[in-house]
């Protein structure tokens, strides 16, 4: 079930957008890191993970600067198994900036705007009124915020041709913000082309991602759609990960993580800033053809491996200590024990 703005948690402070984007960014870089570590990604899909994680955090920094002295909205936290700003606040951002031109020539002047507080502070000696904070936040999200870098809801990376040594011949990627989950996934397809040149065709394979694999849904079908749409590649290898949910004191959900860390917040026996990040890896390899179709029509698709599906959780190590003592039945099904990462100190809000 999809849901909207209103079913979202709201974001209503100054402290508060600081808070929440430093817990953000300081997760990402920790599983960054712990990826890597723990062998997770290979070499060149941590980079690309990381280029992702970029685009995701740069989104939530211009959310705040969007947000920040405005009275009458607020940022939206998704209520669903997410913990991630609902994927309507993405499209915000995208809408907003469409019309930057429109506007800028709105907003006050900034020279005049530093004059005014200049003035207040210092001859006045008096706090500068938070609408015209507004107006300066403002200024900055319209002048410096690139549209480009906004985590859109679906997000295509380059097609990169395979070590020589490697037994495929190309690599690509694409990432996506679900709609129903609100969380972003990150997707990885390793193929061969029987084509001239992958590269040369690359928009049709663009096209045809997008189209079909722009949202969350059994692995095995979405690698069935793009061997089906696609005649000219011969996939060998998709894997998909799902980033999220992300367990913290602004998700809402029913999550029995987060039930654990918000129970344990609210009885002070873990500190505002507690978390942890759930992770589930997806794969798929490709074995035998068959071939389908009438007889003017037949075409010959991949026979797809039973999809691998591994669940990773990553905490501090007084979470992790929390989590079994509350949610063993939970951690008992992951691929492996849970994963620790730093603990975060932030100011109180």
């Amino acid at each position: 079930m999809i849901t909207t703005p209103l079913d979202s948690a709201l974001l209503d402070s100054k402290e508060q957008y600081v808070f929440y984007h430093k817990m953000v960014d300081f997760v990402l870089k920790e599983l960054i890191v712990s990826v890597q570590q723990e062998k997770l990604c290979s070499q060149q899909e941590l980079l690309i993970f990381k280029q992702y994680s970029d685009l995701l955090l740069y989104s939530i920094e211009a959310m705040r600067i969007k947000y920040m002295y405005d009275e009458e909205d607020n940022m939206k936290v998704d209520l669903t198994d997410s913990g991630f700003p609902n994927y309507l606040e993405f499209r915000f951002l995208y809408n907003d900036l469409e019309l930057k031109n429109e506007y800028i020539h709105k907003l006050t002047d900034i020279d005049s705007l530093k004059e005014e507080f200049l003035d207040t502070l210092l001859k006045k000696k008096q706090a500068v009124k938070r609408d015209r904070l507004f107006q300066a936040a403002s200024i900055v999200y319209y002048k410096s915020v690139d549209q480009k870098l906004i985590f859109n809801r679906f997000v295509q990376g380059k097609i990169l041709e395979a070590p020589k040594d490697a037994s495929y011949e190309y690599i690509t990627s694409w990432s996506f913000y679900d709609v129903s989950h609100n969380r972003p996934f990150i997707c990885y397809m390793y193929f061969n082309y029987e084509g001239k040149n992958a590269l040369k065709d690359k928009e049709k394979i663009y096209q045809v991602l997008k189209e079909t694999a722009d949202r969350q849904m059994p692995l095995d079908t979405m690698a069935y759609n793009i061997d089906r749409k696609l005649t000219d590649i011969e996939p060998k290898h998709i894997k998909r990960i799902d980033l999220g949910p992300f367990h913290n004191v602004f998700a809402k959900d029913e999550n029995k993580i987060t039930h654990a860390i918000l129970t344990g917040i609210s009885k002070k026996e873990i500190p505002l800033e507690s978390y942890a990040l759930s992770l589930k890896i997806d794969e798929v390899f490709s074995g035998e053809t068959f071939t389908e179709g009438g007889f003017f029509s037949k075409q010959t698709l991949q026979k797809w491996s039973e999809v691998i599906k591994q669940k990773y959780v990553f905490a501090p190590h007084r979470i992790i200590q929390l989590l079994h003592n509350r949610t063993p039945e939970v951690l008992h099904k992951l691929a492996k024990s849970p994963i620790e990462l730093a603990s975060l100190k932030i100011d109180k809000i």
